[in-house]
């Protein structure tokens, strides 16, 4: 039924109870009052038909002109004989009044009932619709992205394109008994270009692009997840040959508990079933392909990444350093570049960017180019939007920061920057500076380091280590009652990396090759207390390595503070100078 028609049924139903209530006022209009004294003398006259007997404090009546009226009760031995003597109709009763207005009453909450139990009725009905259409399952026609728009992740293209032919011709392969993938995981960190090479498989095959997201089918009521999911796949069916892409999969599809909790969460449990049959029921040469993407493989259920759902799965990396060139090279293609930008120099410092930042980073450059009129973007444009796009803006209003809050930082930027000198030679440190940022950092110390396939442990330790250097050059300096809050996250990020190599890698002596997330799994809780002590025992001996090499370097590190204090950035050329004319 239109909800239309509803709120008209529903304001119908309420407006005739109010006139019921209406006519019932007026039928029994309030009676009047009269003395007691009056009233025997009505009865006297033989004008009283009926009277109300009760144990009240006034009694109510009916004169012989249908008129009512109340009156004192005396509540005296005899008086009903009397009344009867009389000729007046005694009915024994409660008052009333108070039965009128109990009716009046029932009158009102039976209607407020009777309309809360329509609406209520109605709400899950009208929601169940509005969420069904309210899901964008309108296909993308005639998608423009091919696989020329991809720069990078070519292992990840190649690995996809075989789904064209796949999709275009499905007697090819169904000829050698062939059955064509019926999903596809796109897996890897965020803004890394999951998106876009799905969008690029519909557009290199000429077919419609379905795109949703998983939090579009994890509804409140149960049920209206599956709905969504039957309507989608209902919709792709009849375009024959398709793409429907969802991204954020784990919002629906990740590993159920198996009701250990009671219940579990039966509308996701009934939306990750539902996406499982129409999975299970694709003709095998339909042309019809799913494509996931998430960022958390491992939280999936593994019925959806076993063979004949998700056969297939992709792992979408940060580029490296050609990757990111050939990024940089895509975005700078309709952008005055000028001759002094150096790409290549930029691809290399911009380790562990993904696709999605570095063309942010572009797009940043070019918006300060166009804001300060230059009519190309030059290399300052570049250095500055990568910084932005890294820590935030420079906070343009300095002057609430006293001379002790910038002491403490540069002495801190420059442990960071004095400490991977010295430990991680490899690494660049490409700006050191104490000028706060948008994003609340008070300054910091940019290390950039080398591409890597694997961490040594050496690298980890040393790693924790600079993390620390903060804090060091905080106490060496200021004495160890004067460390500050501005570590914080260097002691967040060095706890990680300590608990991986201690939990996941096999890094320490004392654990060996023991892996502790194998251990939780299969319920062996006491480890958990040697682990903190010997995870705190590798944190103390590395501090203690960080402190010992920057009093040796104490004379460095104060000329390196000193300088900030002067210039508020030095980039890695100044650095340098500074540390090799002050050794």
């Amino acid at each position: 039924m239109n909800q239309k028609y509803k709120i008209i049924i529903v304001s119908a139903v309420v407006i005739l109870l109010l006139l019921v209530y209406g006519f019932w006022q007026h039928r029994n209009p309030e009676p009047e009052r009269i003395s007691y004294n009056q009233f025997l003398h009505e009865v006297q006259k033989n004008n009283v038909v009926k009277v109300y007997l009760n144990q009240e404090e006034t009694i109510q009546g009916i004169l012989k002109d249908n008129r009512r009226f109340i009156t004192d009760n005396p509540r005296k031995e005899g008086f009903k004989e009397e009344l009867l003597k009389a000729d007046v109709i005694v009915d024994e009763m409660k008052n009333q009044e108070m039965f009128n207005q109990a009716i009046s009453y029932l009158i009102l909450i039976g209607s407020i009932i009777v309309m809360f139990f329509l609406v209520s009725k109605k709400a899950p009905q009208v929601q169940s619709k509005k969420s069904k259409v309210g899901i964008n399952i309108k296909p993308e026609e005639g998608v423009k992205v091919s696989f020329s728009d991809i720069a990078g992740n070519q292992e990840a293209v190649h690995s996809v394109k075989e789904l064209i032919d796949f999709i275009n011709n499905p007697e090819k392969y169904s000829n050698y008994g062939a059955r064509m993938p019926r999903g596809v995981i796109l897996y890897g960190p965020p803004g890394t270009g999951k998106t876009l090479l799905a969008k690029a498989i519909a557009g290199e095959a000429g077919v419609p692009f379905y795109a949703v997201s998983g939090s579009d089918f994890v509804q409140v009521y149960v049920g209206v997840g599956a709905a969504r999911i039957r309507e989608l796949f209902k919709r792709a069916r009849q375009s024959e040959k398709c793409v429907i892409f969802i991204d954020e999969i784990d919002a629906l599809g990740k590993k159920r508990d198996g009701g250990l909790d009671g219940g579990g969460n039966d509308e996701r449990d009934q939306t990750l079933n539902a996406l499982l049959a129409e999975m299970s029921g694709f003709n095998e040469n339909q042309g019809i392909v799913v494509v996931a993407a998430t960022n958390r493989l491992d939280t999936l259920d593994e019925a959806l990444l076993r063979p004949g759902r998700f056969d297939r799965h992709i792992e979408i990396g940060l580029p490296d350093v050609k990757a990111r060139l050939k990024i940089l090279e895509l975005h700078s293609k309709n952008k005055p570049i000028h001759e002094d930008v150096d790409l290549e120099k930029l691809a290399h410092q911009t380790v562990y960017f993904s696709g999605a930042q570095l063309e942010n980073l572009m797009n940043e450059a070019a918006i300060l180019a166009a804001k300060n009129g230059k009519g190309m973007i030059q290399q300052q444009d570049i250095d500055k939007a990568f910084y932005t796009v890294i820590a935030g803006y420079e906070k343009k209003d300095r002057s609430a920061i006293s001379h002790i809050d910038r002491m403490i930082t540069a002495y801190h930027e420059s442990g960071h920057a004095l400490v991977t000198k010295l430990v991680a030679p490899e690494n660049r440190v490409s700006k050191v500076t104490i000028i706060p940022s948008t994003k609340g950092a008070g300054g910091f110390s940019m290390n950039i380091p080398p591409n890597r396939m694997y961490y040594k442990k050496k690298d980890m330790e040393n790693n924790i280590k600079i993390m620390l250097a903060g804090r060091c050059a905080e106490e060496i300096i200021f004495g160890k009652d004067n460390i500050t809050t501005g570590a914080s996250n260097d002691l967040e990020k060095a706890t990680e990396v300590l608990i991986d190599m201690v939990r996941r890698f096999g890094m320490t002596d004392s654990s060996g090759l023991l892996n502790y997330d194998v251990l939780y799994k299969n319920g062996i809780k006491q480890v958990q207390d040697n682990f903190i002590d010997e995870a705190k025992k590798c944190l103390d001996d590395l501090y203690a390595n960080v402190k010992y090499l920057l009093e040796k370097n104490k004379k460095v590190l104060v000329t390196i503070a000193e300088s900030l204090l002067v210039e508020e950035t030095l980039d890695e050329e100044q650095l340098d100078q500074i540390i090799k004319n002050a050794a």
